[in-house]
C-alpha cells in the first residue's frame, strides 16, 4: 500500500517538527490497511485526533463558537460519500465512509449526518473545542444575535489573513488552513479523503470545499487527489478534479500537482495546496508558507 498524507496549506506553524511526526505516523498507519479505503480511513483518522490540525478535535470555531466538521471520500470505482456541518463529531471521514459504504446517496448534512454516524457505531458528543480555540474566539467579541450580526462581525476576519486565529496574547498566529487529507492505492485501485472543521470565523453553517467531489477531493482510475486551501476558490475550480484530470491526461503525479496549482493561482489568486498520487509515484504541491506531507509505503 502507498499512502500521501497532508496537514494543510497555510502559514508556517510553531511546531513543524512535531507535526511531521503525527504526519509520518499517519502515512504509516494508513500503509497498514488492508485497502486504500481503509488506508485513507486510518490515515486521517490519525490526524482528526491530534489538535494541530484543522479537523476533528481543535477545530476551526464558526461564527457561533461551534466547530463543524465536513470531509468527503472516493474511491477509483466512482463510490463516493460525503457528511457536513456535523457539531461533537471528531471523525468526520468515517462518517463519510458510511455515507459511502451503507446509504445510497453521496451527501448527508447537519443533524441528520450526526444521527447516522452514531447509528453506525462512529463517536458522537465529542468536545472538539480546545481552551485555545476558544480563547481566540472570546477575545474577537463574538456575534450574539442573528445571521446579519454574524455576517457585519466576520466580514473583517473571514479571508482576512488573520481570520483563522485573530491576535492571542498580542502574537499573531498562523492561520488554520490545516485541513487533512491522504490519497492511497494498492497498486489496483485507488482511494481519496479530505476532512476539515472548515475556517475560523466563518459563518455558522457554512460549508466549504471539503466536502464536495471534484473539489476537495476525487478520484478514478487514474489516481487521486486531495485539496487544501482557500474553500470557496477551490470549490469554483474544482481543484482536485482538474488535478485528476492532468493525470488522466497523461501527466505524472508532481507534474500534475504542480500543473494544477499554477492554474488556480492563475485564476484566483488564493493560496492552496494538493497532494496527488498516479500509478508512478506521488506529488504534491503549494503556493502557500507551507504545507507539510509525508508519503509511506509497504
Amino acid at each position: 500500500m502507498r499512502v500521501i498524507v497532508h496537514g494543510g496549506a497555510g502559514g508556517i506553524p510553531d511546531d513543524p517538527e512535531p507535526r511531521q511526526a503525527v504526519l509520518d505516523e499517519a502515512a504509516a498507519t494508513g500503509a497498514e490497511g488492508a485497502t486504500p479505503l481503509d488506508a485513507v480511513e486510518a490515515a486521517v483518522g490519525v490526524l482528526e485526533s491530534d489538535p494541530r490540525f484543522n479537523a476533528g478535535v481543535g477545530g476551526a470555531v464558526q461564527s457561533d463558537g461551534v466547530v463543524r466538521t465536513d470531509a468527503g471520500v472516493m474511491t477509483s470505482d466512482r463510490e463516493i460519500g460525503a457528511a457536513c456541518s456535523m457539531s461533537g463529531v471528531e471523525h468526520a471521514a468515517s462518517v463519510a465512509r458510511v455515507v459511502c459504504s451503507e446509504t445510497p446517496h453521496v451527501f448527508v448534512s447537519g443533524e441528520h449526518a450526526v444521527d447516522l454516524a452514531a447509528e453506525f457505531g462512529v463517536e458522537t458528543g465529542v468536545d472538539l473545542l480546545t481552551d485555545e480555540k476558544r480563547e481566540r474566539y472570546e477575545a474577537e467579541e463574538p456575534p450574539r444575535g442573528g445571521p446579519r450580526e454574524h455576517l457585519d462581525w466576520l466580514a473583517a476576519r473571514f479571508g482576512s489573513g488573520d481570520d483563522q486565529a485573530g491576535e492571542t496574547s498580542g502574537k499573531s498566529v498562523a492561520p488554520d488552513h490545516d485541513t487533512v487529507g491522504a490519497v492511497a492505492t494498492d497498486g489496483e485501485t485507488f482511494a481519496a479523503v479530505t476532512s476539515t472543521a472548515g475556517r475560523s470565523f466563518a459563518l455558522a453553517g457554512r460549508v466549504g470545499d471539503v466536502p464536495q467531489v471534484g473539489s476537495g477531493f476525487f478520484c478514478t482510475e487514474a489516481g487521486g487527489a486531495s485539496a487544501t486551501g482557500a474553500g470557496e476558490d477551490i470549490a469554483r475550480v474544482t481543484l482536485s478534479r482538474r488535478a485528476v484530470d492532468h493525470l488522466e491526461d497523461g501527466l505524472g503525479a508532481q507534474a500534475a500537482a504542480d500543473r494544477v496549482i499554477a492554474e488556480f493561482e492563475e485564476k484566483t489568486g488564493s493560496g492552496a495546496g494538493v497532494i496527488v498520487l498516479g500509478d508512478d509515484a506521488a506529488g504534491s504541491a503549494f503556493n502557500t508558507d507551507e504545507m507539510q506531507t509525508s508519503v509511506a509505503d509497504t
